[in-house]
């Protein structure tokens, strides 16, 4: 591995963002439109939509391996391996610009008011050092540039605007929808970051029902297609292929840029005024503890011990129900068809703090079908049984998810592992995660709700996954925001309390987790970062 040094004053940027993903995106097009130097290091590269496999007649075999979505199985150099042994729950994560956007379900959502305030709401966790009406104006802004579809009025859900109309809840939605109003409890048309029609670049949804492989039509709001664009037309440099291992800081402490290794092994310095860190709640505690100085021996910005703790990922379970008439389960987006926020608020009377989001979501193609009774052990012969297997199943499924909120736990960790390292040679995260009793009691309740609502809705037979290990990507709390320096990383603008130019915009500042999709909320909290840098920057001292 070649250690020479590439660096010249002339690099010296205003920005440096590691990370290529969806809060990088935000804050790399708001800078560079607002008239900074802006250099994006990405340590995947691009991808074309072509490339995805939900077109392709074999798609759910490369779902299993090339495009599945943890790393661990996946195992592109590309990549960074994680150490899971001592986790319930596997972290999934893609790299590349558009980041973990290329694989989500496109399910856009807000956090609710209370999730701001759990501790004086409920007694559990910490509130937030902002409100959701702080938030709010974000949100919209965000929603308008990624163009959600979907319908206003949700009478559990803060007031929105939806720029674009609402995708067919189908066969699917509606079969649920009947359950739900048996029972009284809360659904409604679901929001997804996916075209309704054609906007801009990006296609209209054909309903491929792949959102999770990627978006071979170009319709899903991933943020290689809504933000990276415009910024590189703004001036911004995204570098690819570009794995940094240090961020560097000068005599006072301050950032001045990163160390990175490109696609042959070369060692760069990029020099900086600023430095913003979007590489996701594993990635981001893994670069601070790989960058310890002498005058910070702990990990960078970690005065408080708390970076790579507080680890949340939304454990998430499911219920699937057959029915015995016909639901094109196979169709899109997948996405989310309806959700429920019937069990989202804290209700102690249930034995546990907290709750869960569900979402109705397709089944998918022939080998899921066949999959669903093998935890009833099925036979898995070959011949006329999996025929008879996938005539009942095949379109005749479909499945409540069940997303949990996760609280901040300081036992649930993120660190470097001692001997696993990437394709350079650079230390790998470590990840320590057990369920709690909380947690557990949280996800067995909703489960038994959620096959009450398919037996409700006509189901024939429903079958549980009490934990989906390697779901569903939220990657969140690993440098929490607080007004306290002594416990929390970020301040209420994301910066860091320790170094005053070094910046963290992705969901590990996310104080409580909520139990929505985060996406939102991080892009919300970054372009709210960006603005505030954007402000400030010609009056904040930084290293020359």
């Amino acid at each position: 591995m070649s250690r020479s040094v590439s660096t010249t004053e002339a690099d010296r940027v205003d920005v440096l963002i590691i990370g290529a993903g969806p809060s990088g995106a935000v804050v790399a097009q708001h800078m560079a439109q607002h008239g900074f130097s802006v250099t994006c290091l990405e340590q995947s590269r691009w991808f074309n939509p072509t490339e995805f496999p939900g077109d392709k007649p074999e798609w759910e075999l490369l779902s299993q391996q090339k495009w599945h979505h943890e790393p661990n199985i996946r195992a592109l150099a590309t990549d960074y391996p994680t150490n899971v042994s001592e986790s319930d729950v596997h972290p999934v994560m893609l790299g590349g610009v558009g980041g973990s956007t290329l694989l989500y379900g496109g399910h856009w959502m807000r956090l609710l008011p209370s999730d701001f305030r759990t501790y004086t709401l409920d007694g559990v966790a910490e509130d937030w050092p902002i409100s959701y009406g702080e938030l709010a104006p974000y949100y919209d802004r965000i929603d308008r540039a990624v163009g959600v579809a979907g319908v206003e009025g949700d009478p559990m859900y803060p007031p929105m605007e939806v720029p674009m109309p609402p995708h067919p809840i189908g066969a699917v939605g509606r079969i649920a929808a009947r359950g739900m109003n048996k029972l009284g409890w809360h659904w409604w048309p679901a929001p997804n970051a996916i075209a309704s029609q054609r906007i801009g670049e990006r296609a209209r949804c054909v309903r491929w029902g792949t959102c999770e492989t990627g978006c071979p039509e170009g319709a899903k709001a991933s943020f290689d297609i809504t933000h990276w664009p415009t910024a590189i037309k703004h001036g911004a440099k995204l570098v690819t292929g570009a794995r940094v291992h240090k961020i560097l800081v000068d005599d006072r402490g301050r950032a001045d840029g990163a160390l990175y290794f490109d696609a042959d092994g070369t060692e760069h310095r990029q020099r900086a005024r600023f430095v913003v860190l979007a590489a996701n709640g594993i990635g981001t505690p893994r670069l601070l503890h790989l960058s310890a100085h002498p005058g910070a021996p702990d990990g960078l910005a970690n005065s408080s011990g708390l970076v790579g703790k507080r680890l949340m990922l939304h454990p998430n379970a499911e219920v699937t129900g057959v029915y015995d008439e016909p639901l094109e389960s196979w169709l899109g987006p997948a996405g989310q068809s309806i959700h429920s926020l019937e069990f989202y608020e804290t209700d102690l009377s249930r034995g546990f703090a907290g709750g869960a989001k569900w979402q109705v979501m397709p089944t998918g193609g022939p080998l899921r079908a066949l999959s669903l009774y093998d935890r009833d052990d099925f036979d898995t012969q070959w011949g006329p049984a999996v025929h008879r297997r996938i005539d009942e199943t095949l379109g005749r499924s479909l499945q409540w998810g069940i997303n949990s909120q996760d609280m901040p736990e300081e036992s649930n960790t993120v660190d470097l592992d001692p001997e696993l390292t990437d394709s350079n040679g650079i230390p790998a995260p470590r990840i320590r995660y057990r369920l709690s009793d909380n947690t557990r009691k949280l996800l067995a309740f909703n489960i038994e709700r959620a096959t009450e609502a398919h037996r409700a809705a006509g189901a024939v037979a429903t079958m549980a996954t009490d934990l989906w290990p390697d779901q569903p990507g939220h990657l969140l709390g690993t440098a929490a925001m607080g007004d306290d320096p002594a416990r929390s990383v970020v301040d209420r603008w994301n910066i860091t309390h320790d170094v005053p130019n070094l910046a963290i915009v992705d969901g590990s500042v996310m104080t409580t987790s909520g139990a929505v999709n985060p996406t939102a909320t991080i892009t919300a909290l970054a372009l709210r970062a960006a603005e505030h840098l954007a402000e400030t920057a010609k009056n904040v001292e930084v290293a020359q």
